[in-house]
């Protein structure tokens, strides 16, 4: 029942992202729409992280269960970056549009890794796991050190 209920979201979340560009009503609304995606994203990859790091037991159920909330989500932050949407309280970087393809490329690997470390978790093996988590966080890294102000 539980995974019916998470490829349910799933589904959701991608047809839902794929409008989203166009449902907000002001720039800011996608700045705020953005940073609520990253920030649930975070949480959940920071679980994961805990695990990885030795601080918290290893739970093979609730890795994978944390990796699927990011899975999902990972696409859909980056429908919230349109012209003229750096404004208000973000931290994006002009380059996020002066150099919109180097920014769509580091978008793309930070989803690719969230597959493999998805698909990661779902094996059960923390070995593997540590591998992909480790990828994930160097592409995310990566974004942020190009497009994310300190």
């Amino acid at each position: 029942m539980k995974r019916i209920a998470l490829a349910t979201l799933a589904c959701i979340s991608v047809l839902a992202s794929l409008p989203a560009a166009a449902q907000f009503q002001k720039p800011e609304d996608a700045v705020k729409y953005r940073k609520a995606a990253f920030s649930v994203m975070a949480t959940h990859f920071g679980r994961i992280g805990a695990v990885v790091q030795g601080k918290a037991p290893f739970d093979a159920k609730a890795v994978q269960a944390n990796a699927d909330v990011v899975a999902t989500l990972a696409a859909l932050p980056f429908t919230a970056f349109g012209e003229g949407t750096g404004v208000g309280e973000t931290r994006a970087k002009p380059e996020i549009w002066s150099q919109a393809d180097k920014y769509k490329a580091s978008a793309q690997a930070m989803t690719d890794a969230v597959a493999k470390l998805d698909a990661a978790a779902k094996t059960g093996n923390l070995d593997q796991i540590k591998v992909a988590f480790g990828e994930t966080g160097k592409t995310c890294k990566a974004c942020h050190d190009a497009f994310r102000k300190e």
